[in-house]
């Protein structure tokens, strides 16, 4: 089973019992402002999103991480590796993403999360290159991908939405672990 332990969380595989607090993370409108169109979750969106999440560690060798805070145990959302097949022309490409409870941010949880996932990307799992894709607008993810080192390749828009999004991406040559 893959984890990674940070200084503050622990990134694991999903369980059952994150699907009530990951849906209550994402029936928040202002957590889901900027994911896909904007609309919330329920449970049972909630529960096949985490099939998806992992049914992809299945199949690529990477997915979603269940985000956990070390003290308390507590869920504080997701943070992984995807591949962004809402958007073809960025293929193939692996995304990273994030998403965690209102109550979590500002904290830098997102970028201690995304650090770690983004070295198990490019030294665990021997990707030489990692996208991030963030809706025009959203500043807190852009800093996210700033502090990771990412850097702007192109700006496109949603083929479904047609909401302007920013491509950011990082290889293996320019990474600093």
């Amino acid at each position: 089973m893959t984890e990674i332990h940070t200084p503050r969380l622990v990134l694991r595989r999903w369980d059952d019992d994150d699907l009530v607090p990951m849906a209550d993370i994402n029936a928040d409108p202002q957590v889901m402002h900027w994911i896909g169109d904007g609309s919330v979750l329920d449970g049972d969106g909630t529960a096949e999103a985490i099939e998806r999440w992992e049914e992809e560690w299945d199949e690529e060798g990477f997915g979603v991480f269940a985000v956990e805070l070390l003290g308390s145990g507590e869920l504080a959302g997701a943070v992984g590796l995807s591949v962004p097949e809402f958007l073809p022309e960025v293929l193939p490409a692996v995304e990273i993403t994030w998403r965690l409870g209102r109550q979590f941010w500002g904290q830098g949880y997102a970028s201690e999360a995304a650090q770690a996932t983004l070295e198990f990307a490019l030294q665990d799992r021997g990707l030489d290159r990692v996208i991030g894709i963030v809706r025009a607008g959203d500043e807190a993810s852009e800093n996210v991908l700033r502090k990771l080192g990412m850097v702007p390749e192109r700006e496109t828009v949603h083929p479904v939405y047609g909401f302007p999004l920013h491509v950011h991406s990082i290889d293996l040559t320019e990474f600093q672990a």
